[in-house]
């Protein structure tokens, strides 16, 4: 019998590739040689603080800013010098920058009219891009009548209506409130993943990038501190930046003991693998969520004695708890410490099962494969 060979899996075709990208304004670099790929049809975002360098590197993509040295290759094409007229894409700004004086339907023809097309595909276009994004019965508005968030489909729309090989969005939910941001985001997903256009989205929502991105670009002071997917950039940060920025995270100081373990005081602890020498300060870290919880402590709320903490399971007091809707936010604090003071983000079940109250000692587990340690000098 002949035996048959699954096919070997397609590698995902570079659509973006950025090289060395570098933009200064004076003597502020505000983009210092960065390089990235992005894959066809991938949903790409670039996350970081205000003025880390995302707008500007969205910006020199469009050719809005055109960079002081490095490369940008789309669909294998440089266009580096080409100006934004002549690239590929769609882009949906900020504040939309819908045309007030054009209704609904002509903010959504005007790029097709600037493409000398009939007046019927025209106005077949027109039409199914209302249907795409969920509006067939708003194309006569103009836009002062329409709501914020209807005003963003439109300006989606726009953007989409000359079918771009690439699509832009400089932070197209951040003028929405909650609630409305939070169905825009679900319904523009779904609609990119449908019609499979390389997308690239500047936020500084984290929320947003990891409910969002296929890949994320966390960006600081002009560069890439690391490009992964949500689940790799949450659970696996590569710097304390990054870890710090994405969710909540404790940091307590520390000293390295060993490449698998570090020590808080004189508490000695197993940790992740890492690279700093034997001796050096650290910065210990770990997320609320990962601190699990076991029962009473050994010591009754307010005796200062040292326990005898054994591995990563330590004997802490409760000194304060917040209710914050799904789970309790409990701030503990051991002797060994010092000031330093970790947050654990409980359960109303395990509150509830261990019965955890103010001043009571509770016993916790920080586990090692979730107990990072980065150098001192990064915090």
């Amino acid at each position: 019998m002949t035996e048959s060979i699954a096919p070997a899996a397609q590698t995902p075709r570079v659509y973006l590739r950025i090289d060395r990208l570098t933009k200064k304004f004076g003597a502020f670099v505000a983009l210092d040689r960065v390089s990235l790929e992005v894959f066809e049809g991938e949903f790409i975002c670039f996350l970081g603080p205000s003025g880390c360098g995302k707008t500007t590197f969205l910006r020199a993509i469009a050719g809005l800013d055109i960079q002081t040295s490095g490369s940008v290759e789309q669909d294998g094409l440089d266009i580096s010098a080409l100006p934004p007229a002549e690239r590929d894409f769609g882009i949906v700004f900020q504040s939309y920058a819908l045309f007030p004086n054009l209704t609904s339907e002509r903010n959504i023809a005007f790029g097709l009219e600037n493409q000398k097309l009939g007046k019927a595909k025209i106005t077949a276009r027109v039409a199914e891009l209302l249907e795409l994004v969920g509006l067939p019965e708003q194309g006569d508005k103009y836009p002062a009548q329409l709501s914020g968030g209807q005003q963003q489909r439109i300006a989606l729309a726009r953007a989409l209506a000359t079918s771009p090989g690439l699509l832009l969005l400089d932070e197209p939910l951040s003028a929405l409130d909650a609630k409305v941001r939070g169905h825009l985001r679900h319904e523009m997903k779904l609609l990119q993943r449908r019609l499979g256009v390389t997308t690239v989205m500047v936020t500084h929502d984290q929320e947003e990038a990891l409910t969002m991105a296929d890949r994320i670009v966390v960006m600081n002071q002009g560069v890439i501190e690391q490009v992964g997917t949500p689940t790799e950039i949450y659970r696996e940060p590569d710097t304390l930046f990054v870890a710090d920025f994405i969710g909540e995270m404790n940091q307590v100081k520390g000293r390295v003991e060993s490449e698998t373990s570090v020590s808080i005081g004189d508490i000695r602890l197993a940790s992740r693998p890492h690279k700093l020498a034997q001796g050096a300060s650290a910065v210990v870290a770990i997320r609320p969520e990962d601190i699990i919880p076991h029962g009473a402590g050994a010591r009754s709320a307010g005796t200062t004695e040292t326990m005898a903490d054994t591995g990563n399971t330590l004997d802490m007091q409760i000194e304060n708890m917040e209710f914050l809707g799904s789970f309790w936010r409990v701030s503990l604090w051991h002797p060994g410490f010092g000031d330093d003071r970790l947050r654990a983000d409980m359960s109303i079940n395990a509150m509830r099962r261990l019965s955890i109250e103010e001043g009571s000692s509770i016993q916790v587990e920080l586990p090692a494969d979730r107990l990072w340690v980065f150098a001192s000098e990064s915090r």
